[in-house]
């Protein structure tokens, strides 16, 4: 297995240069335009258009921008919303494991992803796929089916096989950005900051396991449904015109827990830990289970591992 912390925290990184060309990009390719726009925006909109990129944030610069989201969203969704920016905790490198001996095909993490995340309801956006895929032709993704509806799960003679972001070592979605608004953290996470995305959808077409969703429409989700702990990097409201993903529930496990897809699995498919940490359960999955990632060939170097436990 390779990759350490500081790999990833040399992975796609952009020079302050680079990503200020952004904000230079917009106003110069469009000044007359996005003066007219801007005008008829609030304060607190232009604010967020033109802020400095996350990574170029004072500490300052940071806590008027966090409490401004949480102004905003407890507003809009009348409850107490807080949003984060924890950091990444050094010596943590985080990967995850699937075992599809046992996965049952339910989606019941498919769902406890869109609660925890804030994904859109309508239109409904999913960050886990799950394929179904015959037994016997074994993993095949050109005959997978992701609209299987049997009375009942699993099927008798299929298998299934949940797909998300896989975190990449060398993530092709980071490369390709424009503007630099998604990068990998040094705890593997590869994140967005949707401040900073211009809805290009570079990333989409870079990305070789379909991971990424567009908000074609304002995502909507229901003041009752929204989830108050939220993380300025993953699962804040989100707007019109920018792609999101999974972040491995940023805001939970930067925080000792485990992702929100983990805890949900009635059947314990699904392994999540530090491989940096010799005695984590995914190193023990990894030592010792029949180890596979997806589209090995291509070099991302996923930090998602699929693997039979029986």
């Amino acid at each position: 297995m390779s990759g350490t912390p500081e790999d990833s925290k040399h992975t796609g990184t952009r020079s302050p240069r680079r990503r200020s060309s952004r904000r230079r990009f917009l106003k110069q390719a469009s000044a007359a335009a996005s003066a007219a726009l801007l005008a008829a925006c609030s304060e607190s909109a232009r604010e967020a258009f033109f802020q400095a990129h996350f990574k170029e944030l004072s500490k300052d610069e940071l806590k008027q921008i966090l409490a401004r989201l949480e102004r905003e969203h407890s507003a809009t969704y009348k409850k107490r919303v807080t949003v984060g920016a924890e950091p990444a905790q050094e010596g943590v490198l985080f990967g995850y494991g699937l075992d599809l001996s046992r996965c049952i095909g339910c989606r019941r993490c498919v769902y406890a992803c869109v609660k925890e995340n804030n994904q859109s309801r309508s239109p409904q956006v999913h960050w886990i796929r799950v394929l179904e895929m015959d037994k016997a032709k074994g993993v095949d993704l050109s005959e997978s089916n992701a609209y299987y509806n049997p009375d009942q799960v699993p099927s008798r003679d299929k298998f299934y096989m949940p797909v998300q972001c896989q975190q990449c070592r060398n993530p092709p979605c980071v490369s390709v950005c424009p503007v630099g608004a998604t990068w990998q953290e040094p705890d593997g996470i590869v994140v967005i900051d949707y401040n900073w995305c211009i809805g290009c959808r570079y990333c989409m077409a870079a990305c070789p396991y379909g991971a990424r969703r567009f908000n074609w429409g304002e995502p909507h989700v229901a003041a009752k449904d929204f989830n108050p702990d939220t993380h300025y990097l993953g699962n804040r409201a989100r707007y019109k015109g920018v792609v999101e993903k999974c972040t491995f529930c940023i805001q939970r496990v930067r925080k000792g827990r485990y992702p929100a897809c983990v805890e949900i699995c009635p059947v314990g498919a699904r392994k999540f830990g530090n491989l940096l940490d010799a005695k984590s359960e995914i190193r023990y999955v990894l030592a010792n289970k029949r180890v596979f990632i997806l589209k090995e060939e291509i070099n991302t170097q996923p930090k998602f591992y699929y693997f039979y436990g029986v």
